[in-house]
């Protein structure tokens, strides 16, 4: 879905004092509680991972949210006021004074049609009222089901249409870099055919019988094979041949996608839009080095090139999946999307791979999309 729309909402005296208060009034009854510290807590951030795809939870941490639970477990969230974001749709309206932001925003499957998602909708737009905003952005709003909600919900109007591919006028010109068998190169093949605007200009390989490099030959894409040869060649100077080959195709963006080999500063100082695939759930803070759970529990950080083997040796109840830009501190570069997969007991890593490069194929597509309507 390609045509969007942003929808304004004017923050008179239907989203004052009594508003907020009859929206809790309306939870408690339904059996909820209400999070009124206008925070999202890690657990929710990765529930919010969980449920909902895998790209909100980084927008909402941005800014203040109102959480609904049952339980204590989150069932329903409104996010607001987020702050930093740099999304193409937000340049225009989401940059004028007396204009607040709203959204993410989402409910559960199983808790829908209760009051939930109304009264949380409420208590954000009373929150940005009594932040002295005049008027609410919900941005990027897509299909008439959904636009019509918000019409009745809280008589948001359309205020801009705007279509996603005008953020892309033209393919960004794009290298990848593989290692191996290259399922998440060929998943980004396949949407590049249906039109994700990403111009494949090479794959870089540095692995001679990597299975990537048949699915570069089968899609037309030129492939660069380049080993490391230790006999030879010193790690600066295969660094320095790198650079030099992947320089030479003129990228605009790099997808790292299975890489196995560390790359050094100057390839990271050269490239700055590097995006990352990495097998573990990674905190939005780089600094950390653990992170929360949908469940409630912590969790380390799995960093470096053994995620996988390291979580099921610590006896990990979670592993996940985190696309990120990649900067000199390994792992630790913004996040752009990722999502948590439970472990299953007595699994075999094999098996629990399996279920990761799904993950890894959809938010690969998420993280990427992101990163073109951020540019």
């Amino acid at each position: 879905m390609d045509a969007m729309v942003n929808l304004l909402v004017e923050l008179d005296a239907r989203f004052d004092a009594d508003a907020r208060a009859r929206a809790l009034r309306t939870l408690d009854a339904a059996g909820y509680t209400c999070d009124t510290s206008e925070r999202a807590d890690e657990r929710t951030l990765a529930w919010i991972d969980e449920t909902f795809g895998g790209t909100w939870s980084g927008e909402t941490a941005a800014g203040s949210a109102y959480v609904a639970r049952r339980d204590g477990a989150p069932v329903g969230f409104a996010a607001f006021d987020a702050r930093g974001l740099h999304f193409a749709w937000l340049r225009g309206l989401g940059t004028r004074d007396g204009v607040g932001i709203f959204g993410p925003f989402g409910v559960a499957p199983e808790h829908r049609g209760r009051g939930v998602g109304a009264a949380l909708l409420t208590l954000a737009l009373c929150a940005l009222r009594a932040r002295g905003y005049a008027q609410a952005l919900i941005p990027a709003v897509g299909g008439d089901p959904l636009i019509a909600y918000y019409a009745r919900a809280c008589g948001a109007f359309v205020i801009e249409h705007f279509d996603l591919a005008s953020f892309t006028p033209r393919p960004v010109r794009t290298v990848v870099m593989a290692s191996g068998s290259g399922s998440n190169f060929q998943a980004v093949i396949d949407r590049v055919r249906e039109g994700l605007p990403l111009d494949l200009t090479a794959l870089v390989c540095n692995k001679r019988q990597a299975y990537a490099i048949e699915r570069a030959r089968g899609a037309g894409i030129e492939a660069v094979v380049l080993p490391w040869d230790r006999a030879t060649r010193s790690r600066a100077q295969y660094d320095a041949e790198l650079c030099a080959a992947v320089a030479a195709c003129a990228p605009e963006m790099i997808l790292l996608l299975g890489w196995m080999h560390l790359l050094d500063r100057t390839f990271v100082e050269t490239f700055p839009e590097l995006i990352n695939v990495h097998p573990a759930y990674l905190p939005l803070d780089g600094s950390r080095n653990e992170v929360g759970m949908p469940d409630g529990s912590t969790i380390p950080a799995f960093r470096g090139a053994h995620a996988i083997g390291d979580a099921l040796a610590a006896k990990s109840p979670w592993v996940g999946v985190s696309v990120h830009l990649v900067t000199l501190e390994t792992d630790r570069g913004p996040i752009l999307a990722r999502k948590p997969l439970r472990v299953r007991a007595d699994e075999a890593e094999a098996t629990l791979m399996e279920r990761v490069h799904a993950i890894e194929h959809h938010l690969v597509i998420a993280g990427i999309r992101r990163r073109l309507f951020e540019r």
